[in-house]
């Protein structure tokens, strides 16, 4: 997330927040699955909206103002040809292709990590594979509770703007992995140096992190000076690992999916 913000800070915007990022996700999988033949197919306010509001993700305003926003912002265009009236069928611009496609490849390189396996090597060699696992990924996901509506602990963060980024980068300051007395310790954690690179007030960052305190997520202790001591609970980390686990699962058998179809299609050509 860290990595999309600094080369497409508006599109970070966008899935920095969890019900953006819902939307954003719901929205590329309806164009990953448009029909060439029909020209009504692919992204609408309407079709939008019919994908999350069985799970109450967003309301019928929410959805709307989205596709705006994406417009302004010059992340979706008009698809050409159409002439309905009563659709506008939308598709995502170039910098949104490669900002999702971005996104995906780093969720794939996690997962190496995690395992030692080579799916950015998989995916590099043929794309196909992302088009095909987003939609999967996106559909589980959006379905799936768990991730839509994290505990408390992640959810005052990820439910505002910015704040999904916030998180990563704060839990990307961890230095021992293992707690000790309950909590982990967090290096270099300057909340004038969050304001400055995400864009965002010192207000609305220390809103995030005095939230998060309340909660008992985490301990702020004063050093000296300007100096302080930041503590991440242990049951914090704990809730942040639950909750990007239930990500990378749907991810992965997104992966598999696609990879799988992809093979049988090709063994079937080869049949022929």
């Amino acid at each position: 997330m860290i990595e999309l913000y600094d080369r497409f800070p508006r599109t970070a915007r966008l899935v920095s927040a969890q019900q953006k990022w819902l939307l954003t996700q719901a929205a590329y999988a309806l164009h990953l699955r448009r029909d060439p033949a029909d020209p009504l197919s692919g992204i609408t306010a309407a079709r939008l909206l019919d994908t999350i509001i069985d799970f109450g993700a967003a309301s019928r305003n929410t959805a709307t103002a989205f596709l705006s926003e994406l417009l302004a912002y010059k992340l979706v265009r008009d698809v050409p040809g159409s002439t309905s009236k009563r659709s506008r069928p939308l598709e995502p611009t170039e910098a949104s292709h490669e900002a999702m496609g971005l996104w995906f490849r780093g969720q794939m390189r996690s997962l190496d990590l995690l395992d030692r396996s080579n799916r950015v090597e998989m995916l590099e060699a043929n794309p196909e594979i992302f088009l095909r696992a987003q939609p999967i990924a996106a559909a589980r996901l959006i379905a799936d509770r768990s991730w839509r509506e994290p505990p408390l602990s992640i959810s005052c963060f990820v439910w505002t703007e910015y704040g999904g980024l916030i998180l990563d980068d704060f839990v990307s300051r961890l230095v021992n992995l293992t707690p000790e007395d309950g909590y982990h310790r967090v290096e270099g954690l300057r909340f004038s140096e969050l304001s400055t690179h995400y864009s965002l007030s010192r207000t609305h960052v220390r809103r995030l992190f005095g939230r998060a305190e309340e909660l008992g997520s985490i301990v702020i202790q004063q050093g000296r000076g300007t100096r302080k001591t930041v503590l991440a609970a242990a049951s914090f980390i704990l809730d942040y690992q639950r909750w990007q686990a239930v990500k990378f699962s749907a991810l992965d058998q997104a992966y598999s999916n696609a990879v799988q179809s992809i093979t049988a299609e090709e063994a079937s050509t080869r049949s022929v």
